[in-house]
């Protein structure tokens, strides 16, 4: 057994002078308030990757700089399943006995710190050396060609993908760390730059500057009962010419792998937290996932369902694509908003009930996953 007994999370946007560390040391001391704890408390960190500050030791480096000399130490990257990876390792760590109160961390200045350029460089990686880098497609370029594919085979429209934007930005207008609140329509959405069609700009997640945080404990430290109780992953490929059929991609295995471990059904899920790096990437996980059926996802947007008024709230924080992006700190986001709903401090935010939630990460192009299941304790 593991709770998440607190957890921090910046702004996110432009955060002019402030480095990577800056950032995730912001966000570590905003966990450790939440829990109650001092950093000697710490006996654990776990450290999400950076692009901007590329070190091979970032976990100790971090651990330096924020002043704790923890037993366990360790970075992880997964790409933008990587928070969801550390939460799911701190989880065995703790129940394991190797650690009592283990630190997850991430945060860059993507947004100030790093050029264009260089970033397009970074996450170009995630290519086959020799079979796609040399082409030249970018992140957004992967993506598009998965949404022509998901379009054609199940009657996907640009519309359809535009309502995951809009809904994004209708739940960020709502909170103030979000890194836009203007409200779009699908108009808007259509009607904005071309960027990998068929993907627009506000079929794009931000770039952002941002940290988040939180601690998975052994005991709980304060009135927050919110523990994990259970998740699994599953890593189909790492490439996009490997990648196998759309209908047997990573997110189906690792549902089926977390509702095995914890004996929950989706019907269960009272809330829910997926990771939204484009408009596709949202309605291909939520129809996976077994939130909606294929093709079916837009559908359920229109009709309200995935409101924060409705049956199945999602991303109230505005996720990825409106809330912000700052690396693996994007993803922790969707955490640490649904550990503020679960423990009725979401503002004007809160949901009505978020008892049961189930939480997805995605890293490269659809090719790792990690699902989650928290739960609401008394």
């Amino acid at each position: 057994m593991s709770f998440i007994t607190g957890v921090g999370l910046t702004s996110f946007g432009k955060h002019e002078g402030s480095s990577s560390l800056d950032l995730m040391s912001k966000a570590a001391q905003l966990a450790l308030d939440d829990a109650g704890l001092k950093r000697a408390d710490i006996d654990g960190i776990l450290c999400g990757y950076s692009t901007v500050s590329p070190h091979i030791m970032l976990a100790t480096v971090f651990a330096e700089h924020f002043g704790i000399r923890p037993s366990y130490a360790h970075a992880v990257q997964v790409g933008g399943a990587t928070g969801l990876a550390m939460t799911m390792l701190a989880h065995h760590l703790v129940e394991a006995g190797v650690c009592r109160n283990v630190l997850v961390v991430a945060g860059e200045n993507r947004l100030t710190g790093q050029s264009r350029d260089a970033s397009i460089r970074a996450l170009a990686q995630v290519g086959h050396p020799d079979y796609e880098v040399p082409l030249g497609p970018t992140i957004p370029a992967y993506y598009g060609l998965v949404a022509t594919r998901y379009m054609h085979e199940y009657g996907v429209t640009e519309q359809d993908l535009a309502e995951f934007a809009v809904l994004m930005r209708d739940h960020a207008c709502t909170h103030p760390g979000a890194q836009f609140h203007d409200p779009i329509t699908v108009a808007d959405v259509m009607a904005s730059k071309p960027v990998a069609m068929p993907l627009k700009l506000l079929d794009c997640c931000p770039v952002s500057d941002g940290g988040a945080a939180f601690v998975v404990s052994r005991e709980r430290t304060g009135k927050a009962g919110v523990r994990i109780r259970g998740c699994a992953q599953a890593h189909t490929h790492q490439h996009v010419t490997a990648a196998p059929a759309l209908s047997e991609l990573g997110a189906e295995i690792s549902i089926a792998r977390a509702k095995e471990a914890t004996g929950l059904a989706i019907s269960d899920v009272r809330y829910a937290a997926i990771y939204d790096s484009f408009t596709i990437t949202l309605a291909m996980l939520l129809e996976d996932l077994g939130l909606a059926g294929r093709g079916e996802a837009a559908a359920r947007v229109r009709s309200g369902h995935f409101g924060r008024d409705g049956a199945m709230p999602l991303n109230t924080h505005g996720g990825l694509l409106s809330y912000g992006h700052c690396g693996v700190g994007g993803a922790m986001a969707h955490l640490v908003e649904t550990h503020l709903q679960m423990t009725g401090r979401a503002a004007n935010r809160q949901v009505r009930d978020a008892s049961i939630a189930l939480l997805h990460g995605d890293g490269g192009v659809l090719s790792s996953h990690v699902s989650m299941f928290l739960e609401q304790v008394a």
